[in-house]
């Protein structure tokens, strides 16, 4: 039979947190061969080698028994949840998902198919991507193959998102208050809360990275009007895998 691929990509401009990483697939298996191939057809490009993500291959083993019994690719059958709820019920949390199939006789020729078609060699190659998971089923001689990529970002607690994004407004020349409860109420409910001194500028954000403020915050630091600030971080409340930091600033 002769091999066949599909891939897709699934995005999300919310992060969070991040998924279990463990060591790799066993040795000598078809699925240590596509890992290794990926990785060095990364390296080769100068790009950072995606870890193994046991939650991804638990998602990618779950579809690849499907395709199998059904002996046809599919990115998802009738009855069969979406990449992205397959993910997330399998225990991974990212900020974007991609994933690739195929169908050949051998591993070698699984990684050539993927490579040799541009947007399957797109999910190998997205510098965007760091982590991996994939999965073998043989089926009457046809290797059914599902790599799922995803991209996680540091888990961390409230208290360091706020004290990393403290220490950024202190680089801006602000003054940081040592009382953090007005601000982590303002990041639950999006509103000042009552009572308390009045800030007078409130942004709550989503972010993807702690590296720096929204563009907008970031122009208003600069204005030179505030003097003052108060951080403060909230768990996201989105329930369908993409995650987020959600943080709140208060300036006076």
């Amino acid at each position: 039979m002769r091999g066949r691929s599909a891939a897709m990509i699934v995005l999300a401009l919310a992060l969070s947190t991040q998924a279990k990483l463990w060591a790799g697939p066993p040795a000598e298996s078809p699925e240590k061969y596509l890992l290794d191939s990926t990785n060095r057809e990364r390296a080769t490009r100068g790009l950072q080698e995606l870890a193994w993500d046991d939650a991804l291959a638990v998602s990618a083993t779950q579809h690849a028994e499907q395709m199998a019994a059904r002996e046809t690719l599919s990115h998802q059958f009738d009855g069969e949840p979406g990449l992205a709820s397959r993910v997330k019920n399998a225990g991974a949390s990212f900020i974007a998902l991609a994933e690739n199939v195929a169908l050949a006789p051998t591993p070698t020729e699984l990684h050539t198919e993927w490579m040799n078609s541009p947007p399957h060699r797109a999910n190998l190659l997205d510098p965007n991507l760091n982590t991996i998971g994939i999965a073998v089923v043989e089926h009457d001689g046809e290797l059914y193959a599902v790599e799922d990529f995803s991209r996680t970002v540091p888990a961390l607690t409230l208290e360091q998102q706020e004290n990393q994004l403290a220490a950024l407004a202190k680089s801006r020349g602000l003054e940081l208050l040592g009382d953090r409860d007005d601000a982590r109420r303002a990041c639950t409910s999006g509103h000042q809360p009552t009572g308390g001194t009045r800030a007078f500028y409130l942004m709550r954000f989503d972010a993807i990275s702690l590296d720096d403020f929204p563009d907008a915050l970031n122009r208003t630091i600069a204005s030179g009007r505030y003097h003052q600030a108060a951080i403060g971080a909230c768990a996201s409340n989105r329930t369908d895998g993409f995650g987020g930091y959600r943080v709140a600033m208060l300036l006076y």
